[in-house]
């Protein structure tokens, strides 16, 4: 992706560059990768020299405990690769939408390789007309849409028209996807009462009250929106993954699955704010809230996968960057928000105005 190749195209020299976190390729690169998420900002919001040796001391000693349960996974992230598919099916579904057009797509990792600065790089080199900035992230957050765009504005130096989709919690092949994995999983179950807990990654409280950050409304409406498509009468919102010592948007997932056992029902799993498979998934999902369930006694414990590369949710990302080429700002791909955030990109964009 490093060269400008000339293949005969009448039309643009487009790239589409997917941003999400990344993770680790190895044990050896656990903690570096621990050391850029915590050094990151918008995850611990201290001046630099105060934040960068925090992040060196919270990335050592949790380094045993990350390594641990990245062996679970053969030693390392599957996320990348996983995107690259993703990256490579949606170059595909672009090439048929815009025959006339070479479409390229790029990934932009925010803490591991592709890091960046490298993708950004990759991008100036390829020399496009245009450029589609697609954030992973379905639901938009300070926490990862805002200082991934944030970084990318910071050293892309290329050419090239840039549009952003700043975020799609409720597209409609995103939804369609969720729901048909979740329908499955139900027909797993057969006729066991079960509850559907939608578990996403959770926040701090005060990035919502304080920063305007829209990621929990945006949350419930993807919920909402999969709840209503697939039909559902007993569900509810779960968030995982917290660390630290502040209070987090709850109930948290550990919490929901001891509610459910006390209600006698089983559970459905889905990561409603991913659409990979990552270590957030396939360790703590599969193998700390499996035990969890069997623990407490909510049977059955399913989990619907992530969309991976459905292509109905690839598609919905082929529109999203097609319909974002008709435009000239930051936008959401199908509703955004539903309130004025403070953080929201459009909000900011119309006070800017």
């Amino acid at each position: 992706m490093t060269g400008v190749v000339d293949k005969g195209f009448k039309g643009r020299r487009i790239a589409v560059v997917l941003f999400n976190l990344g993770g680790p390729d190895d044990q050896a690169s656990v903690k570096p990768f621990l050391f850029n998420l915590f050094n990151d900002p918008a995850i611990i919001g201290l001046p630099g020299l105060l934040r960068t040796p925090l992040a060196r001391l919270i990335s050592s000693r949790r380094e045993t405990s990350a390594q641990a349960n990245y062996a679970l996974m053969g030693g390392g992230s599957p996320l990348l690769a996983e995107t690259r598919k993703q990256a490579s099916a949606l170059e595909q579904a672009l090439g048929g939408r815009l025959p006339e057009d070479e479409v390229r797509t790029f990934i932009a990792m925010r803490y591991w390789n592709p890091m960046t600065g490298e993708t950004a790089a990759a991008v100036a080199a390829f020399g496009p007309d245009e450029i589609v900035l697609l954030p992973l992230y379905p639901q938009f957050s300070t926490t990862t849409t805002e200082s991934s765009l944030k970084l990318w504005n910071e050293v892309y130096a290329g050419c090239g028209v840039t549009r952003t989709v700043c975020c799609w919690p409720a597209a409609t092949g995103w939804v369609q996807a969720q729901a048909e994995l979740v329908k499955t999983k139900l027909a797993e179950a057969g006729e066991a009462p079960v509850r559907v807990l939608f578990s996403a990654h959770g926040i701090p409280e005060m990035l919502v009250s304080k920063k305007g950050d829209p990621y929990q409304e945006q949350v419930e409406t993807t919920c909402a929106a999969v709840a209503a498509a697939a039909g559902l009468e007993d569900w509810s919102i779960c968030y995982q993954s917290r660390v630290g010592p502040m209070k987090w948007l709850g109930p948290s997932t550990m919490e929901a699955l001891e509610q459910t056992a006390k209600d006698g029902k089983g559970a459905v799993v889905v990561p409603i704010a991913f659409v990979s498979e990552h270590v957030e998934t396939l360790v703590e999902l599969d193998i700390e809230y499996g035990e969890l369930a069997h623990k407490v006694g909510v049977k059955p414990y399913l989990r619907a996968p992530a969309v991976g590369v459905t292509p109905v949710f690839i598609d919905a990302l082929a529109e999203a960057a097609e319909q974002a080429l008709a435009r000239n700002d930051v936008a959401p791909h199908g509703p955004g928000c539903r309130a004025d955030w403070k953080a929201c990109p459009r909000t900011c964009q119309r006070r800017a105005a």
